[in-house]
């Protein structure tokens, strides 16, 4: 694999990539129906032909037209497709049209759905692959993610606990385990961060998802894996930038799934709680804090989004936008909502909230792909 060097883009991506915290329906007409024509009459007439007819497109948001519902691959795809049918109840029920819930088999795919289908799309996709999307065909941001507060996340970068890597520039040449190609905190941040930092890592592993990527690394298939990192909750306060990223040594031994295996906890009495990619591993890896350290993450990188395709109408975006609001809101009331078996469960993208977004919001990555040249594979 071949890491391009750009060390003036480069330079000024880090001073960019910083202030990241801061944070009608298209009718078709059909084919023309055969000619039909008329059997002679016993006079001999003239043979008469029928004018052929035209049927119009179904409207989006209906049966034979229903709104796609885009999830980017980036967890196990069974629990998008449970979460994704909690979706699709929940938006037709509060909206009385029809959707179908679509998992690419890659981030690239993703954002191809939504530019092949502009008028009929809606998709979960990260800030970078939004980026791509408005530039290539005018995809338009709605909503963007809130987890536990935060507009905004970051890469990590995991590590054997018991190895003897303490910094950055010793994954030279190591092989590197990464959830795919267009993942902006899995591979797009890191390969700048090893940029930066002069590394050109070995042998890739692209392992489909972020808690696969550190499982490579739990089961020897990789020296390292970048995957995204969310902080994790504390016993008092909250996780602010600058503070440890990782649990704290004396607790480690601590760490284990909760008794119903729906979280992943620290300390002698559960206070501390994992929220990145390890803690959607728990199932496979229970040990996998003590398996598993992060070396280091990136600076902020603004929260995926809720997009829409760019002819997707605006009576029925409006409809949609409106159930989402009221759907995430149950959960201000009731921990039990459908949220949270949704896109708020910490095993699918843990979003615990949503907040409108602009496209102004994700200039600095706009400004990232421009300095880099960079386009997602084919």
């Amino acid at each position: 694999m071949r890491y391009r060097k750009q060390a003036a883009g480069l330079a000024v991506f880090a001073l960019i990539v910083v202030a990241c915290g801061d944070g009608g329906t298209t009718t078709t007409t059909a084919p023309p129906a055969d000619t039909t024509t008329v059997a002679p009459t016993t006079t001999m007439a003239p043979t008469t032909t029928m004018a052929p007819t035209t049927t119009a497109a179904a409207a989006v948001g209906t049966a034979d037209n229903p709104v796609k519902v885009i999830f980017v691959p980036s967890v196990e795809g069974d629990v998008i497709v449970a979460g994704g049918e909690v979706m699709r109840q929940a938006l037709e029920e509060a909206t009385g049209l029809s959707y179908e819930v679509v998992v690419p088999t890659s981030y690239s795919a993703a954002l191809a759905e939504m530019c092949a289908s502009p008028e009929n799309t809606m998709g979960f996709i990260p800030g970078l692959g939004y980026v791509l999307a408005a530039n290539e065909c005018g995809v338009n941001v709605a909503f963007k993610a809130i987890r536990f507060g935060f507009a905004e996340y970051w890469a990590q970068i995991l590590v054997p606990r018991e190895s003897e890597i303490t910094s950055v520039d010793q994954l030279e040449g190591l092989s590197w385990a990464y959830p795919d190609s267009g993942s902006t905190s899995g591979f797009m941040v890191p390969t700048f961060m090893f940029d930066q930092a002069g590394v050109t890592p070995g042998e890739p592993v692209e392992s489909g998802g972020h808690p696969q990527a550190a499982l490579a690394v739990y089961r020897g298939e990789a020296d390292f894996a970048t995957t995204f990192f969310s902080p994790p909750l504390l016993p008092e306060g909250s996780w602010e930038v600058g503070d440890p990223a990782d649990i704290p040594d004396d607790i480690v031994d601590t760490c284990a799934p909760s008794e119903d295996g729906e979280q992943l906890l620290c300390g002698e009495g559960g206070e501390y709680r994992v929220l990145d990619a390890r803690a959607s591993a728990r199932a496979d890896a229970p040990d996998i804090i003590q398996a598993l350290r992060i070396l280091e993450i990136s600076p902020p990188i603004p929260n995926d989004t809720l997009s829409f395709g760019p002819e997707f109408p605006a009576d029925v975006r409006a409809q949609i936008e409106e159930a989402l609001l009221a759907f995430a809101a149950e959960c201000d009331t009731n921990e039990n909502c459908a949220w949270n078996d949704s896109i708020g469960n910490q095993d699918f993208y843990g979003w615990t909230s949503i907040a409108p977004a602009t496209d102004s919001e994700y200039d600095d990555l706009r400004r990232i792909v421009e300095l880099v040249g960079f386009t997602p594979p084919d």
